[in-house]
């Protein structure tokens, strides 16, 4: 995946793990929230990922 597409998917997994978390506190769903968490981490390490291959000139 090029650095775009590496960005596009951590912040869609941001996103998506903030909704699950802020669901999971709302509905008192522990397991929920810390998927949530965790969905986050993982967006944040695609971005970085994606950062990391646009430093490198790495656009495959």
């Amino acid at each position: 995946m090029g650095e775009f597409v590496d960005k596009v998917k951590g912040n869609a997994n941001k996103a998506a793990g903030k909704i699950k978390e802020e669901t999971g506190d709302a509905l008192d769903n522990e397991k929920m929230e810390a998927e949530g968490k965790a969905q986050q981490v993982k967006g944040d390490a695609q971005k970085a990922k994606g950062e990391v291959k646009g430093a490198l000139g790495d656009d495959i």
